[in-house]
């Protein structure tokens, strides 16, 4: 089956791959260009490029179907909180345990990049606007990434040009993120912000992990402290660089991993038992943790107001989880500071 999609006037300029991205959401960009390449779109009757920019009126004729897409990333069942929108950017709400991006080993399972298309197409069919194609008004474009585990806030693109614009934000130290980091021991105390600069590298001797390593790129990471407790210590981290568990790995080198890491740490789960003295469980109650994920959490990010002034900044803050809150609340009664 052929379709033929007719440029429209605030379409012109686009890269045709950008186009066909918009026409066919569900779609990734490298499927599309591959179709371009191998002739199976043609612009104005002609065989085209990805890069080809398209004119008013201009007629693109595609020659494969909807059942030659590729499996879409899937959307959790619940709805992923927005915090801030403009016309330039979204900044969303990650939850815990909801990975970023399609997993290698588990394509099927649900992602935030499957809720922001999702979320795209929805609007569309809200606004009456859905075309045989299914297009979309804009295709989110993750402008960074945060583990699996850790939640908060995820900055998105909302156009190819903020995307870049965001890119060179991001090199020139012009987006700032504040992580919240719950962590064993007592950090000590400085008055202000110390920097922990250590160079990571992959683990060649566990795929998947991070280390620090002299052979490494450089790292660097600000700390202060948040809040204190006897035993744990809240802290404030500030990444300068972005390198893959950098918090994690760096906080661990320095003797205060994350409460709760199963991969840098020493456990998986707080109970109220390990941490309250004198603890006693109701007969034939199973204990529940208070917290059983990384004890990360992306509280804010800073970035420029690319759809305003782009010399002044915007920061958006996510609100701590219910767990996180509730430990911290715990740990706060029960382990108050040391005197």
């Amino acid at each position: 089956m052929t379709e033929y999609l007719e440029v429209a006037e605030k379409r012109v300029g686009l890269e045709l791959d950008e186009f066909l991205c918009l026409a066919y959401p569900l779609a990734n960009k490298g499927f599309i260009r591959r179709q371009i390449r191998a002739g199976r779109v043609l612009l104005d009757g002609s065989q085209a490029r990805p890069a080809d920019r398209l004119r008013i009126s201009s007629v693109i004729c595609v020659e494969f179907t909807q059942a030659d897409l590729p499996t879409a990333p899937q959307a959790p069942s619940q709805a992923i909180p927005i915090l801030y929108e403009d016309d330039e950017t979204l900044v969303v709400d990650k939850p815990t345990g909801l990975a970023v991006e399609p997993e290698r080993w588990r394509r099927d399972a649900a992602c935030l990049s499957g809720a922001l298309l999702a979320d795209a197409v929805q609007r569309q069919e809200d606004d009456g606007e859905e075309s045989a194609s299914g297009s979309v008004d804009f295709r989110p474009r993750l402008g960074h990434r945060i583990d699996k585990g850790t939640s908060g806030c995820v900055l998105v693109a909302k156009t190819l040009e903020c995307e870049r614009s965001l890119r060179r934000a991001f090199d020139d130290g012009r987006v700032g993120k504040i992580y919240l980091a719950l962590v064993e021991g007592e950090y000590p105390e400085s008055g202000g912000w110390d920097t922990i600069d250590r160079p990571l590298a992959p683990d060649p001797r566990r795929a998947g992990r991070m280390h620090v390593s002299q052979n490494g790129k450089p790292s660097r990471t600000r700390v202060e402290v948040a809040e204190r407790y006897a035993g744990f210590t809240l802290l404030r981290c500030e990444p300068l660089t972005g390198r893959t568990h950098q918090i994690r790995v760096h906080l661990a080198s320095e003797g205060f991993p994350l409460a709760v890491d199963p991969l840098y740490g020493h456990r998986d789960a707080i109970l109220l038992s390990e941490i309250k003295r004198g603890y006693r469980p109701k007969p034939g109650a199973v204990e529940r943790p208070l917290i059983a994920r990384l004890t990360l959490h992306a509280h804010s990010i800073r970035f420029p107001d690319l759809a305003g002034n782009p010399d002044e900044s915007i920061t958006v803050e996510a609100p701590l989880p219910k767990d996180y809150s509730h430990v911290c609340t715990q740990l706060a009664k029960v382990r108050p500071p040391r005197r």
